[in-house]
């Protein structure tokens, strides 16, 4: 049993920022279910939008945020999002990170969906990195934080409505742990490694999502799942992200034929919003496997100065970025997830989710470039803010406390059902949807489930492999009953039997407790 005023799970830049912060006002025990560099952050080459420049101005920031969210984000998030990121990025790096310079100036990147240079960045193409390095470096330095790495959270524990901690299975020694706080922080990430080609360590399968919906709270606009356009394809490696600012810098998109497709359908080109260049290479891959990513217009000494670590990924695999690198969508970000205010709160009492888990209502429809640390640093920030006025209960002494155990033998089924799981929501829930589509997915989808369940029913035990089983279906499932839903065509949804935004803007809630769309 361990105690703790702070438990806070996950370490991506949400994660580590909010124990950072923690840190300063109790205890803290920060966990994750890999190594502290396994995330989502630490392989995003993007940088974080905010304004710096006097020709932009929160508000154009604002503006286009909410363009991208194809009208569905909450204003006062989104608001909250462009006003406060500044501040934090100025107390980064008053605290020692270096960000990339241009003379005395921050260098300014420009991405899709931006009318402004805003994006700034570390290391050129590594930003994740350096600010993941940064964050390790000043937690580990100051030595307050108590450090879980490999500990899965198996359940939430809940006492007369409040979240008083979690059970985790430490994967080193298969032990059973539990561990009881005051606060608890969830920076899970997303779920898009559910899908067969998707850029996200293969750990992102929403586990977060699952725990905080068994746990009571409703999840929001799960529908909307964001798949970059360029993720390098090649036949014998995994998707590697190319990033936006690579055709920010320039590169334009050329079919099989060679010719150049999007400046046909936007008037931002291969600027445009994510979810439309994507559902146009789409269109274009039907029946080749990838569009070309064109550069050689672009000075080769610029683009490998500005993409130093993707130029040589390239040229590992035998690819010349300077001349062209083929391209397909893959599944890169969860718009949606667990519903919070604008602190963090969920709808359980001193539970608060965060980063890319949380749905804020800042990202809407799709997500604009480059939005996602910035939210991870604004939001972060406030959630422990709250906690510092937050009137919480003490420790509850009769948490009843589920116990779990690890079989080598159900590792296989894992496997099994992630690898039908992956081809279903592939198949049925992808870049263009339909209703018949979807409800095969989600007939598969309930198929599967119930022999999950005849397996538990049948050893009678809760084991690890099974419920991780069982956690996958139930966010696959969450994603297609959104879908089915939302009869329109927004953002990151799109649904050929409904191609059309509809006149009422609406959000989708699903819950334990119904299922259903508000404003």
């Amino acid at each position: 049993m361990y105690q703790y005023d702070y438990l806070i799970a996950g370490s991506g830049l949400a994660g580590l920022y909010a124990a950072y912060r923690a840190s300063q006002y109790g205890t803290v025990a920060l966990v994750t279910k890999c190594k502290l560099t396994e995330s989502n952050t630490y392989y995003a080459q993007g940088g974080i939008a905010a304004v710096s420049d006097q020709e932009d101005s929160p508000e154009i920031h604002l503006e286009d945020t909410i363009e991208a969210g194809r009208g569905l984000c909450v204003k006062e998030a989104a608001e909250t999002l462009v006003k406060e990121i500044p501040l934090r990025i100025e107390e980064l790096m008053s605290e020692g990170m270096v960000f990339d310079m241009d003379g005395d100036e921050l260098s300014l990147g420009l991405e899709g969906g931006h009318s402004k240079r805003r994006v700034v960045h570390a290391g050129g193409d590594i930003t994740g990195r350096r600010v993941i390095e940064f964050m390790l470096s000043k937690i580990l330095c100051e030595g307050k934080i108590d450090i879980f790495e490999n500990h899965h959270i198996m359940q939430l524990n809940l006492s007369k409505g409040s979240c008083t901690g979690f059970i985790t299975i430490n994967l080193d020694d298969l032990k059973q742990h539990s561990f009881r706080g005051k606060f608890t922080i969830l920076a899970t990430g997303g779920a898009s490694a559910i899908y067969g080609r998707s850029t996200n360590p293969h750990i992102t399968v929403g586990d977060g999502i699952s725990l905080c919906y068994n746990a009571g709270c409703s999840v929001r606009d799960m529908e909307f799942v964001q798949f970059h356009p360029t993720s390098l394809y090649h036949k014998d490696v995994k998707p590697y992200l190319i990033s936006e600012a690579v055709r920010g810098e320039g590169a334009t998109l050329l079919n099989i034929k060679g010719e150049r497709f999007m400046s046909k359908v936007h008037r931002m080109g291969e600027l445009a919003p994510r979810d439309i260049v994507s559902r146009e290479i789409y269109r274009e891959t039907r029946y080749t496997p990838y569009v070309y990513l064109y550069l050689s217009h672009i000075p080769k000494e610029k683009i490998i100065s500005r993409f130093p670590h993707i130029y040589e990924k390239c040229k590992q695999l035998g690819i010349d970025m300077c001349d062209r690198i083929p391209v397909a969508p893959a599944a890169h970000y969860t718009v949606g997830g667990v519903l919070t205010n604008i602190n963090g709160e969920t709808e359980v009492k001193n539970l608060y989710a965060i980063g890319e888990l949380a749905s804020t209502g800042v990202m809407g429809a799709n997500r604009l470039a480059s939005n996602s640390l910035a939210e991870c640093l604004v939001f972060a920030f406030r959630a422990i803010e709250h906690t510092t006025s937050s009137n919480t209960d003490p420790f509850y002494e009769n948490t009843e406390i589920e116990e779990y155990l690890y079989k080598q033998e159900n590792i296989s089924v894992y496997l099994e059902i992630k690898e039908i799981v992956s081809n279903i929501m592939s198949r049925h829930a992808g870049i263009i949807r339909e209703e018949s589509s979807l409800r095969e997915g989600h007939d598969c989808l309930k198929r599967l489930e119930k022999r999950v369940k005849q397996l538990i029913s049948t050893e009678n035990i809760k084991e690890y492999w099974l419920k991780l089983s069982s956690d996958l279906i139930l966010v696959g499932l969450l994603i297609i009953e959104s879908a089915l839903m939302r009869k329109e065509s927004r953002g990151g949804h799109y649904r050929e039997d409904y191609p059309f935004e509809a006149e009422t803007i609406k959000h989708t809630i699903l819950s334990k407790h119904g299922n259903f769309q508000t404003n």
